[in-house]
């Protein structure tokens, strides 16, 4: 089991449709201790969420928006766990007006709230954790291709091509501690978060038509593994990665022909 004996900390699960679920459960099934984090209104889903797991974990209070939960979260994690191998970053948050399509008309407050939650957090988790991960460790987020302007997307793909950056820098700064930094770059998946993105639903009806290898909008599991394969020593030698995991839609420009 690539993760054996690894303790691995996942924020950003809401459901059993996330795709934070489906890495805390895999990364289980591949001997990982593993605990979740949620706060507000959210953590009694997570809670549920927790529950279900092949091995049922504990929720800690974690708004990456405050500096105070940051630091209660890596004193908790130094009493419980001492050291941390591994992390996962599945938070991302825009305001409704910072999405569906009337990106010049977004306030200033929307825009900049889309990138604390979004991209600064990642800098903020890492801070955080970095001091717990003596002997090096790994962070993995989770990313939408930001190379390019999505339909609705708008503000959130701003946030997601400056969480590509956020990482690139945070392998810099981390690297010599033995601590990577990657990103996976996820093909739509239907989980809760998604649904509130305009347009998404003829995103991901149009996603299998355009990936080589074609893709199931319901089945998270191939960004999950992935997501273990950074968070494993497999991926020793990787860091300031973004590895897409989308079915081969970012590597072609148009529908792939039927054979």
């Amino acid at each position: 089991m690539i993760l054996e004996g690894r303790r691995i900390l996942v924020t950003g699960v809401v459901n059993r449709q996330s795709i934070a679920y489906a890495i805390a459960e895999r990364a289980q099934q591949q001997g990982a201790e593993v605990l979740l984090t949620s706060f507000g209104r959210i953590r009694r889903m997570t809670e549920r969420a927790a529950k279900r797991l092949p091995e049922p974990v504990e929720v800690l209070e974690l708004d990456v928006n405050q500096d105070g939960d940051l630091a209660a979260l890596r004193d908790e994690l130094a009493e419980r766990w001492g050291t941390v191998d591994g992390a996962v970053h599945a938070i991302a948050f825009a305001p409704a007006d910072a999405l569906g399509g009337d990106f010049l008309a977004t306030p200033r407050a929307s825009a900049a709230s889309a990138f604390e939650t979004s991209a600064y957090s990642f800098k903020g988790l890492a801070e955080a954790l970095a001091p717990l991960m003596g002997e090096g460790g790994s962070l993995v987020g989770l990313d939408f291709d930001a190379t390019v302007a999505w339909p609705s997307y708008d503000w959130m793909g701003v946030s997601k091509a400056a969480l590509e950056s956020v990482s690139r820098y945070l392998a810099r700064d981390l690297g010599p501690r033995g601590v990577r930094v990657n990103l996976v770059a996820a093909g739509p998946i239907r989980t809760a978060a998604a649904s509130g993105v305009p347009g998404f639903s003829e995103l991901e009806s149009k996603w299998d038509e355009q990936a080589p290898l074609a893709w199931d909008v319901d089945d998270p599991t191939p960004v999950a593994d992935a997501a273990l394969f950074l968070l494993s020593d497999l991926a020793r030698g990787t860091t300031g990665e973004i590895l897409h995991v989308d079915g081969g839609v970012h590597a072609v420009g148009a529908a792939t022909p039927s054979a």
